[in-house]
């Protein structure tokens, strides 16, 4: 199974890296990208957004926006610009496939994902086909960059540059467990700049992606663990916003710990170790269900697992404050 980002980004973000912002559930919907933009934000649109639709438009975008080199390097320059930070681009054959592409980018992930972003800008800019697979790798370094950026502006502005791929990999292939799994977690990061009211609203909307993603490929076991991720945050949620989730919904959504618990469990089950946070999860769900000893054994595990990036690190601290209560 690929490696994917709960387990290799630096962070979740809502999962993400697939992680550095652990509230899976903060996912509303971005129904239309009539956002007002700032000055970088529409000079990211007119550079880069558009090459997911057609090659053409971002040539004529760049030409508009005076670029005088090449528009494969032209873009890839422009996108070190709008993240403030030089980018070693790198090369893609005109030739290649989307496939060739989608596997190039799939050995690169775990490396420098600003690669991974040039790579496949401009794979489309020369004209490549933008496959669903090629689209959801490059919502995953749009991510993955958004995550490394200390500029709110350039983090939203990746952020919608994502779910703009995501819509487009989710039209081209509605049956693909990773488009459903990437669009809840684009879907998830939008949520940083939307209230929680939005996050409310949306949260059946991304909790059916995952649901989705895990039809697809049950052997997906970054997919379970969101999913429990899902269920722990609404078994846990404060009585207050429950009680305004209550006010949108006929039905608000609801989960319990044991819902939770037996998606860690399934995600251990069909790769044990892969995840700190979900020997974390797995402890402090436990935690809440008063089963001390096997909380204490879970976050034990969690804490023995090394620390490899800034989500796993987060991983170890809470698991050291929470083993006080076992």
């Amino acid at each position: 199974m690929a490696v994917d980002a709960c387990r290799r980004a630096p962070s979740i973000r809502c999962a993400w890296d697939e992680r550095r912002a652990a509230n899976i559930w903060t996912c509303p919907r971005f129904y239309h990208l009539s956002i007002a933009y700032s000055n970088e934000m529409a000079t990211r649109a007119r550079l880069l957004a558009r090459t997911l639709r057609i090659a053409a438009t971002v040539r004529s975008s760049a030409a508009a926006s005076g670029l005088r080199r090449p528009v494969s390097a032209g873009i890839a320059v422009a996108s070190a610009v709008v993240l403030g930070a030089s980018t070693v681009i790198c090369a893609a054959d005109p030739k290649a496939s989307a496939k060739d592409v989608a596997a190039k980018a799939q050995t690169m992930y775990g490396g420098n994902p600003r690669l991974i972003y040039d790579l496949i800008i401009q794979h489309i800019a020369n004209g490549g086909e933008a496959s669903a697979d090629v689209l959801w790798r490059l919502a995953r370094a749009c991510h993955d960059l958004a995550g490394e950026s200390s500029d709110k502006t350039a983090k939203k502005s990746l952020t919608l540059e994502a779910y703009a791929a995501m819509q487009e990999a989710l039209k081209k292939d509605p049956n693909s467990s990773p488009v459903h799994k990437w669009m809840a977690i684009i879907i998830s990061d939008i949520g940083d700049f939307e209230g929680t009211t939005k996050k409310l609203q949306d949260s059946y909307l991304i909790r059916d992606h995952f649901v989705r993603a895990i039809e697809l490929d049950p052997k997906d076991a970054t997919a379970r663990h969101l999913l429990g991720l899902w269920c722990f945050t609404f078994a846990d949620l404060p009585w207050y916003q429950a009680k305004a989730a209550a006010a949108f919904f006929a039905t608000p959504p609801s989960s319990t710990y044991q819902e939770a618990l037996a998606h860690f469990d399934g995600a251990e089950s069909i790769e044990p170790g892969f995840y700190a946070k979900n020997k974390l999860m797995l402890g402090k769900t436990n935690l809440r269900l008063k089963n001390s000893a096997k909380a204490k054994q879970y976050l034990e595990e969690c804490l023995a697992m090394p620390a490899n990036n800034a989500d796993d690190r987060a991983a170890h601290a809470e698991a050291k404050q929470l083993l006080a209560q076992c």
